[in-house]
């Protein structure tokens, strides 16, 4: 354990890397609308400042949930990709989004599609984590 760390309990060590409040959205935005480039990222709805995703984005991949790299359309702005343990964040996600449909006062559009992802289960969640694999990962990174 690092001297910047509270403590060695799981859910503060993973609080401490998701815990305020872009961090989570920003990942939500990558592994469900898709958003990979800095620009999509800025456009998401909850209006996030210049400054502030850019540094999360920074922290997410120093934190090993991102991996940035060269844009192949558009050198000069990267690509943000998810990593595996990026990935293995869909079923918290979705459990968070359930949660927030059930007991606040969420759009009705939103809430229905929260209502679905978790319906889906288990199964669906890790079709979904397989299909961010194939989009995200380099093939020598799929076997993890």
């Amino acid at each position: 354990m690092s001297r910047s760390e509270r403590s060695g309990c799981p859910i503060n060590l993973a609080l401490e890397v998701l815990g305020d409040r872009w961090s989570l959205l920003i990942l939500r935005d990558v592994i469900f609308a898709g958003r990979r480039t800095y620009n999509e990222l800025l456009a998401s709805d909850e209006g996030i400042a210049t400054n502030i995703l850019a540094d999360r984005l920074k922290k997410l991949v120093d934190a090993g949930l991102l991996r940035r790299a060269p844009n192949p359309e558009q050198r000069q702005r990267p690509i943000y990709s998810l990593t595996e343990p990026g990935i293995r964040l869909l079923p918290a996600l979705v459990h968070l989004g359930d949660w927030g449909q059930s007991w606040l006062p969420a759009s009705e559009r939103e809430a229905e599609q929260a209502r679905r992802l978790f319906a889906g289960g288990p199964r669906r969640w890790a079709a979904m984590m397989d299909e961010l694999r194939r989009k995200h990962l380099d093939p020598s990174e799929t076997a993890a």
